[in-house]
């Protein structure tokens, strides 16, 4: 008896409750279990009416290995997955297993983030599928250390990554990548009319980078170099850890520096425009106004 004098009920065996709630008994078998012996609907060879430009798996979560050149120098995380191939209008589809049999592969000894790796991954799978192409696409968080300005307090930041690689046979690699990371801007406006203060925001800064054919992770760290792009050109940057006299020297900095959403795109765009190993981008601010009920935004594109 428990403490409310309720008698203890007495269940039925765990079979009997299966078969209470649906399950039955398994059916007769007829087809084979021999993979030689079993149909393989995808290798159909026929007038499938079109080309697919891309099939294959995404949302496949996977630890990865990040190195990076600033601390923690090497971090793990987990990036979200998409692989493809295109598929020859005579071919009715493709091998969805082969992705991850190669994704498993790979990660044996640690799955790293870097160029060098994921051109090795593309061409391979195009290979292992029987295809002329592949592209792999990564997406994941990044930490990075971020100390308070005056008393040097460290904590860690981080911005959304994604990594993609394109491989043909007869063209190559094609590489881009991309960033969304937060940053304080300050109202130039609000500052200019105002008699004291000035209104101010949090601003998120998407940057989609094309990389030339000859670049290498051991060049550049490429994530440093965005990152900087956008955070040294707001009005602050974000901190994680702010102690009051680090507090006052990031206010100050940002009343000093005040940004527009339209000044934000133009001046991360120099930025990417400077660097070597850039051949495109795409710039989007967004600013998520303080005072108003909309957010504020301003997007830019260049092809070198």
């Amino acid at each position: 008896m428990n403490s409310n004098n309720i008698p203890r009920k007495t269940l039925p065996t765990k079979e009997e409750r299966h078969k209470l709630f649906g399950t039955v008994e398994p059916g007769p078998k007829h087809k084979p279990v021999e993979k030689e012996k079993m149909a393989d609907l995808q290798n159909i060879q026929k007038d499938f009416l079109f080309e697919l430009d891309e099939v294959g798996i995404t949302n496949v979560k996977y630890p990865i290995i990040i190195d990076s050149a600033t601390a923690p120098h090497s971090q793990t995380s987990v990036a979200s997955f998409t692989f493809t191939s295109s598929i020859q209008q005579s071919s009715k589809g493709t091998n969805m297993s082969r992705f991850m049999e190669q994704l498993a592969a790979y990660s044996v000894n640690g799955f790293h983030a870097d160029f060098s790796m994921l051109k090795e991954f593309t061409k391979e799978l195009a290979e292992r599928l029987g295809q002329k192409d592949a592209k792999i696409t990564i997406q994941f968080p990044w930490f990075y250390e971020r100390k308070g300005p005056s008393t040097g307090i460290a904590g860690l930041n981080h911005a959304d990554l994604t990594m993609e690689v394109s491989y043909n046979q007869d063209s190559g690699y094609i590489m881009n990548v991309g960033m969304s990371v937060l940053i304080t801007t300050l109202c130039p406006c609000s500052k200019e009319i105002s008699e004291y203060s000035a209104h101010n925001q949090r601003g998120n800064v998407r940057m989609e980078v094309s990389l030339s054919n000859d670049f290498t992770d051991l060049e550049e760290d490429w994530k440093l170099a965005l990152l900087e792009a956008a955070e040294s050109n707001a009005s602050a940057r974000l901190h994680p850890i702010l102690k009051r006299p680090d507090e006052k020297m990031v206010t100050e900095e940002a009343y000093e520096n005040p940004r527009f959403v339209e000044d934000m795109a133009r001046l991360v765009a120099a930025d990417l425009y400077e660097l070597p190993y850039v051949t495109g981008f795409k710039v989007s601010c967004q600013n998520e106004e303080s005072i108003h009920m909309h957010d504020a935004i301003a997007t830019i594109r260049f092809n070198k």
